[in-house]
């Protein structure tokens, strides 16, 4: 009788655990394993980061990692979604073209300043998360200007009309 109530009990706790994870579709998708790849190397690079003498550095993996985590979580529940108003692209691609420069930076200062194999470590990880982030801000630097362009074309159509609406209001 024990076993029979066991699998209730902990079917709800699986349901929350597995509420967190992303779902297959967008995991396997291009900006999901972009993401979950920004996720981990930030994480990488915090640990080793940590562990080394550059732990001064440690902040910006930390924040990096903290907010892929959160666009992660925010893509794949369609959190953005809510949020209409909100521009997620473009602070998407504003947070990756500012984790690409600083990881790029603290890297080289990482792999350069410091004799630590730690440090070392973290720069590997640093330039690799580099090479990452800046992929992604490429690839959503091209879906808005895709989307810049459709936008000005629609946009030049309804202007066309008020200023038809305009001439018959004026008589």
């Amino acid at each position: 009788m024990g076993d029979i109530e066991t699998p209730d009990s902990t079917e709800p706790r699986q349901a929350v655990l597995l509420s967190f994870l992303p779902s297959k579709e967008f995991a396997t998708s291009r900006k999901g394993m972009l993401l979950i790849g920004e996720v981990a190397l930030s994480f990488i690079s915090f640990v080793c980061f940590a562990a080394s003498i550059a732990a001064a550095f440690v902040t910006v993996p930390l924040l990096e990692f903290l907010a892929a985590l959160f666009l992660l979580f925010a893509y794949s529940t369609k959190f953005n979604e809510r949020f209409k108003g909100y521009c997620w692209p473009l602070t998407d691609f504003m947070r990756c073209v500012t984790a690409s420069i600083i990881f790029f930076i603290i890297s080289i200062m990482a792999v350069s300043k410091y004799p630590d194999g730690s440090s070392k470590a973290a720069g590997i990880f640093g330039f690799v998360a580099t090479i990452v982030f800046a992929l992604d801000f490429y690839l959503i630097f091209n879906e808005l200007a895709t989307f810049l362009k459709q936008g000005g074309e629609s946009n030049e159509e309804p202007s066309g009309q008020r200023e038809d609406f305009s001439d018959s209001d004026s008589d």
